[in-house]
């Protein structure tokens, strides 16, 4: 017979059926009989309260977050527009639960389950968001003739005789720019730290000319700050037609000096572990920059693109491939967003899906570790294609996001075990990284195929199955097998530093669609997962209020 496969969408609309008829049947509690659909996929977000120690913070540092609050507000508007349009049409949603729903999906679209639309009247998700015009043709934007018209910030827009035109960002959201330069100009004013006040000053000019290259320049060199603030249009993953737009986010960050100052020394191991890559050598000719640094965080504040739907709990920025190459990345670890996705999520799954005598090598200083050099490993590979199809993401279009977060997931790893075997990193074993990597791709995995992180975990999970990197016992539960881990990784690293490599767009596409199905046995872990009620990711409790302020 052969093997069954089914889609993210499948198995999200196969889990939800399955866990409803669950409670019908099996005796399940009384406070489940009284749940509705939408209040139970409500409840898949576990709240988690956003604080931090402001008690080292001065008087105007404690301002200036309030201040960044009050910013990132306006970003998340930002983001309400590119991805939706007016949120006040969401008013209209009478039941309490899916507008909640609504809110954690920025719009009437599940974003753990491919995007299905859960609000009636609303169909598909535009693969261009609010990016280019819903009803406009690939073809259509091919033809028309400007040179900005895949600028990370221009919207495509149809003007009063219905062609196509380029409206830059700074065109588009002038109003709201106007009162987030307001307010960073009174951030300016309480800002200490030289290298924070530089920073928002070319941030301001960089929301009035759409040119963020100094801005991000100064932000690299922003580094003995306490307070950190990312914020602007940065990451493209809601731009799925071309993937070349940038939707606005915002964080607010307090620097955890402790947890840094264990990671300083990593940064400059880049060149060295860039040679140790193991794939062909043209893939690794690059030098990657190490005038970075690495640093721990608590975050207080989410906004945009990074809080809508599966949260970010690390950052690697900038994007732009001039700034890696001149001084690298900035490498930020949201230390208290990731212990609350770890003690949530990832010890449930791995108490219930791995066999019992593995459970004991899946630990946070891993978990730590693997997110840690996942966004390192961004600044390894290659960032121009050997075949002169220019950079890697201009080569691979819509299909970047997925292999380069497969490029830093599988990269990560290697370099953990890496740094392990030299004696460089000694809170964790090998086996506790690998045991607790696979932990981890049951977690993203559920993140579902409209995710690039979990496209990128799935071509993971399925290549490491086809190496026997893992088993299941007679209980169905993982057992690991550490040394055949190890092999899997050496060449699934390959792979994925040639693709990116070779730049080639229709070989990456039909790769990634034929391999991020799930087969029968995945499907019944995932909803063993589902039955156990354990959470998909987390939601916030954020604000002024929660900090006291």
């Amino acid at each position: 017979m052969k093997k069954a496969a089914i889609t993210f969408m499948s198995l999200a609309l196969l889990c939800f059926a399955g866990c409803k008829n669950k409670n019908k049947q099996e005796n399940p509690s009384e406070e489940s009989k009284t749940k509705s659909e939408m209040e139970l996929k409500v409840e898949e977000f576990a709240p988690v309260t956003l604080t931090s120690d402001l008690s080292h913070l001065t008087d105007k540092e404690r301002q200036l977050v309030a201040t960044f609050i009050d910013i990132a507000q306006i970003m998340d508007d930002l983001f309400w527009m590119q991805a939706f349009g007016d949120k006040s049409k969401l008013d209209t949603i009478s039941d309490p639960a899916t507008k909640e729903f609504a809110m954690i999906n920025y719009g009437p679209w599940d974003r753990l389950s491919d995007l299905a639309p859960f609000v009636s009247g609303y169909g598909e998700k535009p693969l261009g968001a609010c990016f280019y015009p819903a009803d406009m043709t690939k073809e259509e934007f091919e033809a028309l003739k400007n040179s900005n018209k895949s600028n990370l910030y221009t919207l495509i827009k149809r003007n009063a005789e219905g062609k196509l035109e380029v409206v830059w960002y700074k065109d588009a959201y002038k109003e709201k720019l106007s009162k987030a330069i307001d307010l960073m100009k009174k951030a300016v004013d309480l800002a200490e730290d030289p290298g924070l006040k530089k920073y928002l000053e070319l941030r301001i000019k960089a929301f009035e000319t759409d040119d963020y290259l100094a801005s991000d320049m100064a932000w690299m060199d922003m580094k003995q700050s306490n307070l950190d603030f990312v914020v602007g249009p940065i990451e493209n993953y809601e731009d799925k037609l071309f993937g070349s737009k940038a939707a606005y986010e915002s964080f607010v960050l307090i620097k955890d000096n402790e947890w840094s100052k264990r990671l300083e020394k990593f940064t400059a191991m880049l060149p060295e572990l860039q040679k140790q890559l193991p794939c062909d050598p043209k893939y690794k000719k690059e030098v990657p920059g190490t005038d970075s640094d690495l640093n721990a965080y608590d975050v207080v504040y989410y906004a945009g693109d990074c809080n809508a739907g599966s949260k970010t709990i690390a950052i690697n920025l900038p994007n732009d491939e001039r700034v890696h190459l001149k001084k690298g990345t900035r490498r930020l670890q949201l230390k208290n967003a990731m212990k609350a996705k770890f003690d949530k999520i990832v010890m449930p799954i791995s108490q219930l899906m791995l066999d019992e005598s593995q459970i004991k090598h899946v630990k946070f200083d891993a978990f730590f570790s693997n997110v840690m050099f996942h966004e390192v490993a961004h600044g390894l590979g290659i960032k121009n294609t050997i075949t002169g199809k220019g950079n890697v993401r201009q080569a691979l279009q819509n299909q970047y996001s997925a292999w380069e977060e497969a490029k830093a997931d599988i990269l990560g790893l290697f370099m953990v075990q890496k740094l392990i075997e030299k004696g460089e990193v000694t809170d964790c074993t090998v086996e506790d990284a690998y045991i607790t990597f696979v932990a981890g791709l049951l977690r993203s995995i559920r993140f579902g195929a409209a995710s690039a992180h979990g496209q990128a975990n799935m071509m993971c999970y399925n290549f490491f199955e086809t190496e026997n990197a893992f088993t299941r016992n007679q209980a169905g539960k993982y057992v690991i097998d550490i040394e055949k881990t190890k092999s899997a990784i050496e060449k699934w690293s390959a792979f994925v530093l040639k693709v990116e490599g070779d730049g080639d767009f229709a070989f990456a596409e039909k790769y990634n669609k034929e391999h991020t199905v799930i087969g029968e046995k995945l499907a019944a872990d995932l909803q063993k997962v589902k039955d156990a009620n354990i959470p998909r990711d987390i939601r916030f409790n954020q604000g002024k209020k929660e900090l006291g302020l």
